[in-house]
C-alpha cells in the first residue's frame, strides 16, 4: 500500500524521484489537465447553483479522488513515488525544509512574485505555466506577505471537535467540520494556507504550485483524524439535497465514483502516522 509521508521526513533520493516526477508530468502535458480540471470546478461551484468539488460537502471526497487520480498519474512515472504532504501547523516558515532550493524553492520576488530558485523556477526551464489566469508564465509565490499567518495547532483542534460532518445550506454559510476546515467559516484553514502561499496558490489554477498537492494532503489526513475521532459522525448530506452530491451520488468529472466510496482512505492509501 501507499505510504504518505510528512514532507519533512523525506529523504534526498526521495525527494529528487518526487520532482522528478513532477517534471516529467508537465513536459508531457498531463500536469496542466489537472490544473484545467481543477479551474474549471471551482470557477463553476456556485453557493446557489450546482458544486461538486467547492463551497459543497464533497469537497473532501472530491479532493480525495483527485489526489488519488495525480498520485497514480505519478507513478505511471515513477512507481516509488507518493503523494507527501505538509503539516503547516509545524513546518510554517518561508524558512522551513520545504522551501529550500533542493525541494520546491522559495518565495517569489518582491517584484512580480517570480520564484527564482529551486526546480520550479522560470531559470530552471522545466515548469512554464500555460493554464494562467494572466500572462505571466512563470511560478509565483509570496510566501506570509503582509504578515500572514499560517494556522496553528490550536485552530485545527478547533475544528476537528466539531462533531457534525455538514449541515444546510451545504454551501460556503454553512456550519460543520467540512465548511470550518475549507475555510469559508470559523478559523479558516484551507484557504488560509492557499491565500499565506499566494500567487498561483491563491488562484482557480492553484494547482500549478506543486505545493498544493502537498497542501490537500494535509487536508485529506485532517479528514482522517476527524473520522477517527467521530465515528458515528458520517458523510452528510445523505440523500435527496439539489444542487450537491448526497453521500451515494456519482461526483463529476469522473461519474464513475461516490462520496461512500471515498470514506475509508485506506482503501488507497495510508499515512505514516495510522
Amino acid at each position: 500500500m501507499n505510504v504518505r509521508k510528512n514532507q519533512a521526513n523525506l529523504s534526498a533520493d526521495e525527494k529528487r524521484r518526487l520532482i522528478a516526477a513532477f517534471v516529467e508530468l508537465k513536459r508531457n502535458g498531463r500536469y496542466d489537465a489537472f490544473v484545467q480540471t481543477h479551474n474549471a470546478f471551482i470557477m463553476g461551484d456556485t453557493d446557489t447553483g450546482e458544486r461538486t468539488g467547492h463551497r459543497s460537502p464533497s469537497f473532501l471526497p472530491w479532493h480525495r479522488r483527485f489526489l488519488v487520480e495525480f498520485e497514480r498519474a505519478l507513478q505511471s512515472v515513477d512507481s516509488s513515488v507518493t503523494l507527501p504532504y505538509w503539516d503547516w501547523t509545524t513546518d510554517r516558515s518561508p524558512r522551513s525544509s520545504l522551501w529550500a532550493p533542493d525541494f520546491l524553492g522559495g518565495t517569489g520576488r518582491s517584484l512580480d512574485g517570480r520564484v527564482m530558485d529551486g526546480p520550479f523556477a522560470a531559470s530552471a526551464g522545466k515548469w512554464p505555466i500555460t493554464v494562467r489566469v494572466d500572462s505571466r508564465t512563470y511560478l509565483r509565490r509570496s510566501l506570509g506577505e503582509g504578515g500572514r499567518a499560517l494556522p496553528t495547532r490550536a485552530e485545527v483542534e478547533s475544528v476537528l471537535a466539531l462533531s457534525t460532518y455538514d449541515m444546510a445550506p451545504w454551501n460556503s454559510a454553512s456550519d460543520g467540520f467540512r465548511n470550518h476546515l475549507e475555510g469559508w467559516r470559523g478559523v479558516n484553514l484551507h484557504n488560509r494556507v492557499h491565500v499565506w502561499v499566494g500567487g498561483q496558490m491563491a488562484t482557480g489554477v492553484s494547482p500549478n504550485d506543486p505545493v498544493f498537492w502537498l497542501h490537500h494532503a494535509y487536508i485529506d489526513k485532517l479528514w482522517a483524524e476527524w473520522q477517527r475521532r467521530h465515528p458515528k459522525s458520517g458523510y452528510l448530506p445523505v440523500s435527496g439535497t439539489p444542487d450537491v452530491i448526497d453521500l451515494d451520488e456519482p461526483m463529476k468529472p469522473w461519474n464513475d465514483v461516490r462520496p461512500a466510496d471515498l470514506l475509508d482512505h485506506r482503501t488507497y492509501y495510508a499515512f505514516d502516522t495510522d
